[in-house]
């Protein structure tokens, strides 16, 4: 096998690869600095800071055998000058000194910080990157210890907001170009551009154009300086305040791998993880506004007509003894159900398995596609996160007309977490003749018309499995605490903080973010109690334990493998979608 020396260690490597030397380095979980390279983009080699010392050995040309030092070592020919380790190939016996082992290099990284350090201000207790910046990580590891600069640096335009999305202060700006390449390269948009030359260029869009670039977000996230900042963001919280959760996007189909960020039970922002298989580093901007729908117009208590079309807050056991008493007065065929794309799998399986028990018929669920609306890379027609996941556990797929036929026909509608008003599968008028019960986790369209809404949590506050577009299942972990669960006693909850060495829990707690709701299953458990039925789910393990033990597409997933392997691929067959 081919080999490399770094650092005096041997590392074989495979030649097919075409490999550069700093992505085999990081593989290896070593480390050399750098700011203007990206795995998933061309390489510039423009900030200089990933620098090394390389040498290869000297081969005798007619033998073909390597020459040897009077020591029996191999002569070394060395490069005359350190290079670029993100731009040097990989070759058969190249020898590289990193930072560790040379002097050269060491000091060689250290210049080039200063020099990158000259025009940059020293605003990191103000800037949002702070906590998370490459440039001021890299700086404490292996900078200069103070600046011998003190003349005036360079001003440039501050507080430009780029787009609706993105703001600009490029003063901190170290002409990286990832942003200028993102848009270039990944979102295929060209809106960013450099101008002006020397130490006073930075990013810029062209005249008269506006960075809304429906990927504009990830410029923010790649910026290893506080260049780029979110607009939404910015000022709210610093990021060791917050506690990061895995989680998965349920904004559309391909069900993006994300962080959600939660400070006080409030997800503050949402950016995405890399999954090579879903999404790689990127995340469509539309995925990070769903923080709004996790902390705002939530339903929050369980909540009743009385008469007219006025609701009002009830208790628990309320709506448990008024949904109790409708379905004992009501014969199981007078009983519609309706699931969810949008919910998740254990959700749609511990609903229809209630009611089939009670010997209502299979749930019945409405795509949710608008046609030309993805884009060939992660937004999809598809608008719901779990369309194929309904699919896997066999519920029973239908359009519009179709619902509008069942519904007319019953007496009692109960609907899982879909706004079927709002997004014009049913309309107000369908609902009138039945009495709709809504599990819910947010207000909506749909929940306005429906006689009870019981409120469910929602994809930040449980663990729950969805199976994306692509036949992927994934899973989300709860993120935020509702008034029923504790961070410190529920083991399925996050504890990451980039505060390694500070409180792994969340020090900014009140009761006033926290939702009243319930996992559904856990309603059902309450419900089943008390018309005595044999039904018990201690938790989503427990649902999905006994999905494996019904259905043969996911008799070998387990939660622990979908933490391993980040999802698993289903052997699922994409038919044609078609609109509800």
């Amino acid at each position: 096998m081919p080999e490399v020396f770094i650092d005096g260690t041997r590392y074989e490597f495979d030649e097919e690869q075409d490999e550069m030397l700093l992505q085999f380095i990081l593989d290896q979980g070593l480390e050399v600095p750098f700011f203007c390279y990206h795995p998933s983009m061309s390489i510039p080699a423009n900030c200089r800071q990933c620098m090394v010392k390389v040498g290869t050995p000297v081969k005798d040309r007619e033998t073909g055998e390597f020459e040897l030092d009077e020591n029996g070592d191999r002569k070394i020919r060395w490069f005359p000058k350190p290079q670029t380790s993100c731009s040097t190939p990989l070759q058969d016996g190249m020898v590289v000194h990193t930072q560790e082992t040379s002097e050269e290099i060491e000091r060689a990284q250290k210049d080039n910080l200063e020099f990158i350090l000259v025009n940059h201000p020293l605003d990191c207790p103000i800037c949002d990157q702070a906590g998370e910046c490459p440039l001021q990580i890299q700086t404490y590891k292996y900078g200069p210890e103070g600046s011998r600069f003190e003349v005036k640096k360079v001003h440039k335009p501050k507080r430009v907001e780029l787009g609706p999305r993105v703001t600009m202060d490029a003063e901190r700006c170290i002409n990286c170009t990832r942003c200028v390449r993102f848009t270039e390269e990944i979102s295929e948009t060209n809106q960013l551009t450099i101008v002006e030359r020397g130490d006073s260029n930075y990013p810029q869009t062209g005249p008269g154009e506006t960075f809304d670039d429906p990927y504009s977000m990830n410029t923010v996230d790649i910026c290893p300086v506080g260049a780029l900042t979110s607009s939404d963001f910015r000022f709210k919280a610093r990021v060791w305040e917050m506690n990061q959760t895995p989680s998965i996007d349920i904004t559309n189909g391909k069900g993006c791998n994300v962080d959600l960020w939660t400070r006080d039970n409030e997800v503050l922002r949402i950016t995405p993880r890399e999954n090579q298989e879903v999404n790689d580093h990127w995340m469509p901007d539309a995925g990070r506004k769903a923080y709004e729908l996790f902390n705002d117009n939530r339903v929050s208590r369980p909540s009743i007509k009385l008469d007219g079309d006025n609701q009002s807050d009830t208790s628990w056991n309320n709506a448990i003894e008024t949904f109790a008493e409708v379905l004992e007065a009501h014969d199981t065929q007078e009983i519609a159900l309706i699931g969810s794309p949008h919910a998740s799998v254990e959700e749609n399986y511990a609903v229809n398995k209630f009611f089939n028990l009670l010997g209502t018929t299979n749930a019945k669920f409405a795509t949710h596609i608008i046609p030309g609306a993805g884009d060939d890379f992660l937004i999809t027609d598809d608008q719901a996160p779990n369309t194929n996941g309904c699919r896997a556990i066999n519920l029973d797929e239908t359009d519009s007309d179709t619902l509008k036929s069942i519904v007319s026909n019953t007496e009692v509608v109960i609907i899982l977490s879909d706004d079927l008003v709002g997004r014009e599968v049913l309309s107000a008028d369908d609902l009138d003749d039945t009495y709709t019960i809504s599990f819910a986790t947010n207000q909506s369209d749909t929940t306005k018309e429906s006689d009870l809404v019981i409120p469910i949590t929602c994809v930040a506050e449980h663990a729950a499995s969805y199976v994306n577009i692509d036949g992927r299942i994934q899973r989300s972990y709860p993120a935020k605490e509702t008034k029923y669960t504790n961070r410190r006693l529920n083991l399925e909850m996050s504890e990451g903080r980039l505060d390694r060495y500070g409180t792994n829990f969340d020090n900014w707690v009140s009761e006033e973010n926290k939702v009243d709701c319930l996992p559904v299953w856990e309603f059902l458990n309450k419900l089943a109690e008390r018309i005595n039925l044999e039904f018990e789910y201690q938790n989503s393990r427990d649902v999905f334990a006994d999905i494996r033990n019904q259905f043969d597409i996911l008799s070998d997933i387990s939660y622990e493998r979908m933490d391993k392997e980040n999802g698993v691929q289903l052997p699922i067959q994409q038919k044609e979608v078609k609109q509800a």
